[in-house]
C-alpha cells in the first residue's frame, strides 16, 4: 500500500480553508457575546441562552450535511464543490449577523436568533465537507497529522487577523457609530474569508474515493459512528475542549476590560494568544513526528491545566505574567487541536475495519456536532455566569462579578482539560496500529 505525500503548496491551500472558517469562528468565539451585550443591546443571560439554543438546533443539521456530502459526486470531487458553492452565502450571512437593525427590543432578539442560526447552518454546509476533504487528500497518518498542523497554523493566522483587525476596523469606522462599525468591519473580513475559500478550492485535490453503500442511509451511517469506540472517546474529549474554548473566548474581552482593567489591551492580548496558537500548530508538525500523537496530546493537556490554574491565581497587577501564561495556554492548546482532528480522520480507518463503512464526512459531521455542543455549552455558560454573578455592562464590576469572570476564564477551563486527560488515557490508535489497520483494509 503506497502512502500518499502532499506538497507544501497543497497543504497551504488546504489550510486557507480554515483561515476562512476561522475568520468567522474566532469572531463568534471572542466578540459575539460582548457584541450582543455591549453593542447590539440584549442581556447577558439572553445572549447565553441564544448561543446554546441556536448551536444545539444547528447541530441537527450536521449529520444530515455529512450524509449529503458523502453521497455527492461531481467532476470537482465529493467535498470540494461545497467550498465553491457556499463561500459567498457564508460571507454575506457573517455580515448580516453583526448588523444591528433599528427595531423593537423583542424583534431584535428574534433577529439575532434567525441570523445567527442561518450563519451557523451555512458554516455547517461548508465546514463539514472542508473537514472531510482533509481525510481524502492522503491516506498516510503522518501526512494527515502534518496536513492538520498546516490547517490549524493557517486557521490561527486567520484568528490573528481577526482579533487584531476587528477592534481596529471598528475604531476606524467609529464616525459611523459602533453598531455600523461592527457591520462594516465584518464586510471587510468576510470578503477575505470568501477569497480564502476559493483559493482552497483551486489548490486541493481528492485522492481517496469515498464509497457509500446503496443500502445505507444517513440515519444508519450516523448510528454506526457510535460502534466506533475510539471515535466516541475523541468526541467526548472534543466536547470538553470546545466547552473550554466557548467559555474562555467569550469571557476573554470581559477579563481584560474589567479584571485587568485596561480595555485598550484587548486587541494585543487576543492577538498574542493567536500568535501562540499559530506557533503551537506549526510545532505540532515536528513534535508529532518525534513523539507520537497520543503522548504529545497528553502533554498539551497537562500544561494546559497548569497554565489555566496559574491564570486563576495571578493578580491583575501582574500584566506581563498574565500575558506570558496566556501565551503558554494557547500554545499547548493548539498542539492539542490539530492532533484531535487528525485522530478523527484516523478513527475512520478503524471504523471501516470494524463496521465495513468508510464514512468520512459523516464522521466529521458527528465531530462537528461535538464541537458545536461544546462551543454551545461554553458560550451559554459564559452568559449565564455573568448573569449569575450580577455583571452589569460598561461599568466597574463588583468583586462578585469579577469572581464569575475568573471562574469562566481560568478555573473551569482547568477542570475541563483535566477531564479530557482522563478520557485520553483510553485512546489506543497509535501510528503502528493504524498502519496495520490500513494493511488489512487494502
Amino acid at each position: 500500500m503506497s502512502q500518499q505525500r502532499l506538497s507544501i503548496k497543497e497543504k497551504l491551500g488546504y489550510g486557507l480553508g480554515d483561515t476562512a472558517s476561522n475568520i468567522v469562528f474566532q469572531i463568534l468565539a471572542n466578540f459575539m457575546l460582548i457584541f450582543y451585550t455591549d453593542v447590539f443591546g440584549i442581556s447577558a443571560a439572553a445572549a447565553g441562552t441564544l448561543m446554546l439554543v441556536v448551536r444545539l438546533f444547528d447541530g441537527i443539521t450536521d449529520p444530515v450535511m455529512g450524509g449529503i456530502a458523502d453521497r455527492t459526486r461531481t467532476r470537482f470531487g465529493t467535498y470540494r464543490p461545497y467550498l465553491l458553492l457556499m463561500s459567498i452565502p457564508y460571507g454575506v450571512l457573517a455580515v448580516v449577523a453583526f448588523t444591528t437593525p433599528d427595531i423593537a427590543q423583542d424583534s431584535k432578539l428574534i433577529y439575532a436568533y434567525v441570523t445567527y442560526a442561518l450563519l451557523m447552518t451555512c458554516y455547517t454546509a461548508i465546514n463539514i465537507p472542508y473537514s472531510a476533504l482533509g481525510g481524502v487528500m492522503t491516506n498516510d497518518p503522518k501526512e494527515r497529522a502534518s496536513l492538520q498542523s498546516f490547517r490549524f497554523a493557517m486557521a490561527m493566522s486567520g484568528g490573528v487577523i481577526v482579533v487584531w483587525a476587528l477592534p481596529q476596523l471598528v475604531d476606524a469606522f467609529a464616525d459611523y457609530g459602533k453598531q455600523a462599525g461592527y457591520q462594516y468591519a465584518m464586510a471587510v473580513l468576510a470578503t477575505l474569508a470568501v477569497i480564502c475559500f476559493l483559493i482552497c478550492f483551486l489548490l486541493t485535490k481528492e485522492r481517496e474515493e469515498v464509497k457509500v453503500s446503496e443500502k445505507s442511509s444517513i440515519v444508519k451511517d450516523f448510528g454506526s459512528l457510535f460502534k466506533n469506540d475510539q471515535w466516541v472517546l475523541m468526541v467526548v474529549i472534543t466536547v470538553f475542549v470546545l466547552t473550554l474554548i466557548g467559555l474562555r473566548s467569550a469571557i476573554a474581552p470581559h477579563y481584560v476590560k474589567y479584571y485587568v482593567g485596561d480595555e485598550s489591551l484587548t486587541s494585543n492580548f487576543l492577538t498574542l494568544g493567536m500568535i501562540a496558537s499559530v506557533l503551537g500548530a506549526l510545532a505540532t508538525h515536528f513534535l508529532s513526528q518525534k513523539f507520537g500523537k497520543k503522548p504529545l496530546f497528553q502533554f498539551g493537556l497537562i500544561v494546559g491545566v497548569i497554565s489555566h490554574a496559574a491564570l486563576f491565581i495571578l493578580p491583575a497587577s501582574q500584566v506581563a505574567l498574565i500575558f506570558v501564561t496566556f501565551f503558554i495556554a494557547n500554545f499547548v492548546h493548539m498542539i492539542v487541536t490539530p492532533l484531535m482532528f487528525s485522530m478523527i480522520a484516523d478513527t475512520v480507518d478503524y471504523g471501516e475495519l470494524k463496521t465495513g463503512k468508510k464514512i468520512m464526512a459523516m464522521t466529521f459531521s458527528g465531530h462537528l456536532l461535538a464541537i458545536k455542543l461544546g462551543f454551545a455549552i461554553g458560550g451559554a455558560m459564559a452568559g449565564w455566569l455573568l448573569s449569575i454573578y450580577n455583571y452589569v455592562p460598561n461599568q466597574a464590576q463588583t468583586a462578585e462579578a469579577l469572581s464569575g469572570i475568573m471562574l469562566g476564564f481560568a478555573a473551569i477551563p482547568a477542570v475541563l482539560l483535566a477531564a479530557a486527560y482522563i478520557v485520553m488515557t483510553k485512546y489506543n490508535l497509535t501510528e503502528g496500529k493504524l498502519y496495520n489497520i490500513q494493511k488489512q483494509l487494502h
